[in-house]
């Protein structure tokens, strides 16, 4: 729970929400979520886990008048960090320099993390704020993913204020090009494997 909701669920849940889930019935439900476990207001070893397999994120942000915007990253996995149970932090790479999700944060704090994996089909929203660390080399150097060809600008801290993993309905089962091409190469070794036994067989008779 935080200071200012009676439940961590109430971040999106707010009463306009809570009044248009009880108008299409799914509101008692929610309601014994909240009174039950509810959602985790910290990162679980689990979670964190999760965190650091992931190579890609989207961060939304919001300015002072209003207008979204969501901003895609990427990298290698472990390319998000878990400073601590409350704290995500990445390296942020020089891109297109627009600086739109900087500008959004200098104004307003309030930002959310979308994380979906597609090969196992799982997803996770993360409610928070974030900031922007400008010129500082040694937490710049802890947060850039080893031999990952990208020049790391500065670092973005997020911090957690709650977050929810949905179920893995309507989300497609993709793989990644390179989990492809190893599963490949391990069926046509073991092709090759199967067929000089075969051979070998043959000779034997």
């Amino acid at each position: 729970m935080t200071d200012s909701s009676r439940f961590a669920s109430d971040v999106a849940f707010t009463p306009t929400v809570k009044a248009i889930q009880a108008r299409k019935g799914s509101r008692h439900a929610y309601s014994r979520m909240e009174t039950g476990d509810g959602w985790e207001t910290s990162i679980t070893p689990d979670f964190a886990a999760f965190i650091s397999t992931q190579t890609s994120v989207f961060l939304a942000t919001v300015n002072v008048e209003g207008q979204p915007y969501i901003q895609h990253r990427g990298g290698p996995p472990g390319f998000l960090h878990v400073l601590d149970e409350h704290t995500i932090a990445f390296a942020d790479f020089r891109g297109n320099r627009q600086y739109i999700t900087q500008g959004n944060l200098a104004e307003n704090p309030k930002a959310h993390l979308f994380m979906i994996d597609y090969a196992h089909r799982q997803r996770a929203k993360v409610w928070g704020t974030a900031r922007v660390v400008e010129d500082d080399a040694v937490l710049l150097a802890k947060l850039m993913p080893a031999d990952y060809k990208a020049r790391g600008e500065q670092a973005i801290l997020f911090r957690v204020e709650t977050w929810n993993a949905n179920c893995p309905q309507h989300i497609p089962q993709r793989l990644d090009a390179d989990d492809v091409a190893r599963l490949l190469a391990q069926r046509d070794q073991r092709i090759a494997e199967l067929e000089a036994e075969i051979a070998n067989l043959k000779k034997e008779k």
